[in-house]
C-alpha cells in the first residue's frame, strides 16, 4: 500500500527498484527534481545557490583529508600544517582547496544574498526560507571563525585573541564569557582543541541540517524569480503536466543542466586561484599566517580575514562608551542580525528590482557601496588615508578612514531602518501578469 502511494519507480535496475520499495528515492526525486517546477526565467544570479552547495561539499571532503594529518595541539598544530603542505602527497593542493574554498564560500553566499535582496526573495511567502538562509550565514561565519584559528599562525592566533576579547566587553558576564569561550585565561591549547571540535564536528552538522531545511522550505513554497511574481498566476497546466504551473519547467533536467555551466565556470576560476594565486595577495591567506603563533609578539596590524571586515570596520567605527567597546560589539552584531528583519521592514508594492522605483534603487546602491567600502577599510589600518590637516584642526586626532567608516556605517544601517519609509513611498512600475522569459519581453496577458 505504501509503495503504491509513491507512484511508479523511476529506476530500471532491479537493485534500485528493491531499494526504492524500502526508501522513498523516487518520491524525493519527484518532489525536489523532476516534478519540482521552477520559474522558466531564471538568470545567472540563480547559479549561486547551487554553487554554495558545491563549495560546501568541497569543504567537507577536503576537511576530512586535512584532519587525517592535522594535530590540534598548540605545540604541533603549525608544524602539522607545514607537514601537510610539504610532505603529504598532494597535501598542498588539499590545503589550498580548503583555504580557497573558505573564501569562495563567502563570495557565492554574498552573491546569493544579493540576489535575494534584488528580487525580493525574502518577501511573503518565503520569509522562513530567508530566515533559514540567514541562520546558514551565521553558522558559516562561526565555522569560518573557528577554522581560522587552526593553522596556529600569527594572524590566526592574534585575530582569534581580538575577537574573543570582544566578548569581555559584555557587561557583567563579559570576562567569564571570554574565559568560557577560550577554555582558559588566554588563547592556548584548550582553545585550539575546542575550536577544532566545533569546526570539524558540531558546526558542519548544524550547517548540513540548516541547508536541508532551507531546501525543503524553498521547495514547499516554490522559487522566486527575477520578475518577483508567482508562477502559479495565469493558466494552469503546461506540456509537462496539467497540474503544473503555466510558467514553470521541471528543475531536472533543465536547470540541473544549466547549473552545470555555472559549475564549470566556477571550477575554472577556483582552479586558477588554487594553482596560481592561493594567497590572493594576502586576502585569502595572510602573510603573517605563515609565521608560527607567538604570544609575545603582536603583529603591527591585526585584521580578520576579508569576509568579516565590513563588520569589523563597523566595530572600529563606533567610539567606546566609558572606556568600554560594548557599543561597537552591539553595532557589529546588529549589522548581521538585522538581515533577519528584512521580510517585515520592506513595505514595497513589488518585489523585484525590475519594477522598483528610483528611491529603492538609490538606497540599494548606497548599501552595496557602503558594504564594499567598509570591507576595504576593515582590512586596512585606521591611518590608511592619513589624518586631517590644519583645515580641520578640531578633528586632528581623528583620521579620515575612521570618519569614512562612521559615515558608511550610518548608510549601512539607514538602508535597513529607513526601509519601511522609502519602500512605502517608492514609485513602482506595474508588474506583468505572468513571468517573462527575457527581461525586455513584452508582458504576457493573463488568461
Amino acid at each position: 500500500m505504501a509503495s503504491a502511494n509513491k507512484g511508479p519507480s523511476l529506476f530500471k535496475s532491479p537493485v534500485m527498484q528493491w531499494v526504492d520499495e524500502r526508501f522513498p528515492l523516487s518520491s524525493l526525486m519527484r518532489d525536489h527534481l523532476t516534478e519540482y517546477y521552477a520559474p522558466k526565467n531564471f538568470n545567472f544570479w540563480y547559479y549561486f545557490g547551487s554553487l554554495a552547495l558545491l563549495v560546501l561539499v568541497i569543504q567537507i571532503v577536503t576537511g576530512i583529508f586535512l584532519t587525517m594529518n592535522y594535530k590540534p595541539d598548540a605545540n604541533y598544530a603549525f608544524g602539522s600544517v607545514e607537514f601537510i603542505m610539504r610532505d603529504v602527497d598532494y597535501g598542498w593542493v588539499i590545503r589550498y582547496m580548503h583555504s580557497t574554498g573558505a573564501s569562495m564560500f563567502f563570495v557565492v553566499v554574498y552573491l546569493h544574498m544579493c540576489r535575494g535582496l534584488m528580487y525580493g526573495s525574502y518577501r511573503k511567502p518565503r520569509e522562513l526560507v530567508w530566515i533559514l538562509g540567514c541562520l546558514i550565514y551565521l553558522a558559516l561565519m562561526a565555522e569560518a571563525f573557528f577554522g581560522y584559528l587552526l593553522p596556529w599562525g600569527q594572524m590566526s592566533f592574534w585575530g582569534a585573541q581580538v575577537i574573543v576579547n570582544l566578548f569581555s566587553a559584555v557587561p557583567f558576564i563579559g570576562p567569564e564569557l571570554a574565559v568560557w569561550i577560550r577554555g582558559d585565561y588566554s588563547i592556548g591549547d584548550a582553545t585550539l582543541n575546542r575550536f577544532f571540535a566545533f569546526h570539524v564536528i558540531a558546526l558542519p552538522l548544524v550547517l548540513l541540517g540548516l541547508v536541508a531545511a532551507h531546501i525543503i522550505a524553498l521547495h514547499e513554497v516554490g522559487s522566486n524569480n527575477p520578475d518577483g511574481i508567482e508562477i502559479k498566476k495565469g493558466p494552469k497546466g503546461n506540456r509537462w503536466s496539467k497540474d503544473a504551473p503555466a510558467d514553470g519547467i521541471p528543475f531536472h533536467p533543465y536547470f540541473t543542466v544549466k547549473d552545470i555551466v555555472g559549475v564549470v565556470v566556477f571550477l575554472m576560476i577556483f582552479s586558477a586561484i588554487v594553482f596560481f594565486a592561493p594567497e590572493m595577495g594576502g586576502y585569502f591567506l595572510e602573510h603573517n599566517n605563515f609565521i608560527p603563533a607567538d604570544p609575545l609578539k603582536t603583529p603591527d596590524h591585526i585584521a580578520p580575514v576579508w569576509y568579516f571586515t565590513p563588520f569589523y570596520s563597523i566595530l572600529r567605527a563606533v567610539p567606546p562608551l566609558f572606556g568600554s567597546q560594548f557599543p561597537g560589539v552591539i553595532a557589529m552584531g546588529l549589522a548581521v542580525m538585522v538581515f533577519f528583519a528584512l521580510p517585515w521592514l520592506d513595505r514595497g508594492k513589488v518585489k523585484s528590482i525590475r519594477y522598483r522605483g528610483t528611491l529603492w534603487k538609490s538606497w540599494f546602491a548606497a548599501f552595496i557601496i557602503a558594504f564594499f567600502v567598509l570591507g576595504y577599510l576593515g582590512v586596512e589600518p585606521t591611518t590608511v588615508w592619513g589624518q586631517f590637516g590644519d583645515w580641520a584642526s578640531f578633528l586632528d586626532t581623528r583620521d579620515r578612514a575612521t570618519w569614512a567608516a562612521r559615515f558608511f556605517t550610518v548608510v549601512y544601517f539607514a538602508f535597513f531602518f529607513l526601509m519601511p519609509w522609502y519602500t512605502s513611498r517608492d514609485k513602482t512600475k506595474p508588474e506583468p501578469a505572468r513571468v517573462r522569459y527575457h527581461e525586455h519581453e513584452a508582458p504576457a496577458a493573463a488568461e
